[in-house]
C-alpha cells in the first residue's frame, strides 16, 4: 500500500519545527528516520496531512559528556550510539542493547528520539530509558522543560509529551564504579520486535546489591514498565541463584501482560521471567570486582 496524499515541509531550526507545529496541530507529524512512521503510513494507520522533516535541523544530533551525564541529541542515529566510545564506557546497558533493534539498515536511519516518542510496547528503547532513569529535554512554544522516563511513557504508543513540543535531548547519568548492567529479549527471529525484553541495572555495596535496583521491562502489554516489587526484592542482598530466580518470577507476576495474535499472557509471563533472569545474570556476572556471589 501507499500512505494518504500529505503536504511535506522541511523545518531549517527548533524555532522553525515549534511554530509549524502551531500552525498545523494535530494534521502534523515530524519525520527523522521515519523506520516507524513510513510503514504506518503505507498502512494508512497514520494519516498526517503535513510531514515536518527536521533533519535538516542543525544541533539536534550528537553525543556528549557533560556534569556526570551522557546527553544524546534527540536525532542522533542508532548506528552513531553504536560506533561511541563513549557510550560503550559511559553507558553499557545500550551498547547490550543496541544489536537487537531491527537490522543495520534501519539502525543507519533510525534516531534514539523517534524510538522514544513513537513509544512502541515492544522496542528495546524505552526499556532501556527506564532502566537508566533517563530524562527528556523537551521543548514548545512555552520554552523547555524536562521529563523523567517514569513519567513520559503513557501507554500504548502514547507519551507525556504535547502536539506542539519537540524531544531536544536524552540526558542519561554515567555509569558508578559499583554499577552494573544486563539486557536481555526474546524475539522469533532476529531483528524482529521483541515478544519480552528486560533491562536491568544494578549498583552494589560490596557484596551485597544496594538500594539502586533497576528492573524494566517490555514487549508485554501497552508500555515498556518498571517491575518495582523485583526491584526491592533484590535491594540489599547478596544477588544468588535462587535469589534471582525469585526476582524473576516476581516481575512475571507483577507486570501487565496481554495476549494477541503472537503470544498468549501465560506464555508471556513465562517469557518475561526467563528474560529478566538472564538480564540480572548478565549484571551478575559482570560484578566480579566486587566479589558478588553468582
Amino acid at each position: 500500500m501507499k500512505p494518504a496524499p500529505f503536504q511535506y515541509v522541511a523545518a531549517l531550526s527548533v524555532e522553525d519545527a515549534i511554530a509549524l507545529l502551531s500552525k498545523y496541530g494535530s494534521d502534523a507529524k515530524l519525520i527523522a528516520g521515519g523506520q516507524s512512521l513510513v510503514p504506518m503510513m503505507n498502512f494508512r494507520l497514520a494519516r498526517p496531512e503535513w510531514l515536518i522533516d527536521i533533519n535538516r535541523i542543525s544541533g539536534l544530533a550528537g553525543i556528549a559528556q557533560k556534569n556526570g551525564a551522557l546527553r544524546i541529541g534527540s536525532l542522533t542515529r542508532y548506528s552513531e550510539l553504536e560506533a561511541s566510545e563513549a557510550v560503550q564506557r559511559s553507558v553499557p546497558l545500550l551498547g547490550l542493547m543496541l544489536p537487537h533493534i531491527a537490522h543495520k539498515a534501519i539502525r543507519n536511519r533510525g534516531t534514539i528520539g523517534g524510538s522514544i516518542c513513537h513509544a512502541d510496547p515492544a522496542a528495546e528503547m524505552p526499556v532501556a530509558m527506564l532502566a537508566l532513569d533517563a530524562t527528556f529535554e523537551l521543548r514548545g512554544p512555552t520554552g523547555t522543560r524536562r521529563i523523567a522516563a517514569d513519567d513520559f511513557f503513557i501507554g500504548q504508543m502514547t507519551t507525556g509529551i504535547e502536539a506542539e513540543e519537540i524531544l531536544i535531548a536524552i540526558e542519561i547519568p554515567e555509569i558508578k564504579n559499583s554499577e552494573k548492567h544486563g539486557f536481555s529479549e526474546f524475539a522469533r527471529r532476529r531483528g524482529d520486535f521483541a515478544l519480552a525484553s528486560a533491562a536491568a541495572v544494578l549498583r552494589f555495596n560490596g557484596e551485597r546489591i544496594s538500594d539502586h535496583v533497576r528492573i524494566a521491562v517490555g514487549g508485554l502489554s501497552e508500555r515498556a514498565e518498571r517491575a518495582r516489587a523485583a526491584e526491592a526484592l533484590l535491594a540489599g542482598k547478596a544477588p544468588t541463584a535462587a535469589l534471582i530466580e525469585e526476582a524473576a518470577k516476581a516481575a512475571a507476576a507483577e507486570v501487565k501482560a496481554g495476549s494477541d495474535l503472537h503470544a498468549t499472557e501465560a506464555y508471556r509471563r513465562s517469557l518475561i521471567a526467563t528474560q529478566v533472569k538472564q538480564a540480572l545474570a548478565v549484571a551478575v556476572d559482570h560484578t566480579s570486582s566486587t566479589g558478588a556471589k553468582k
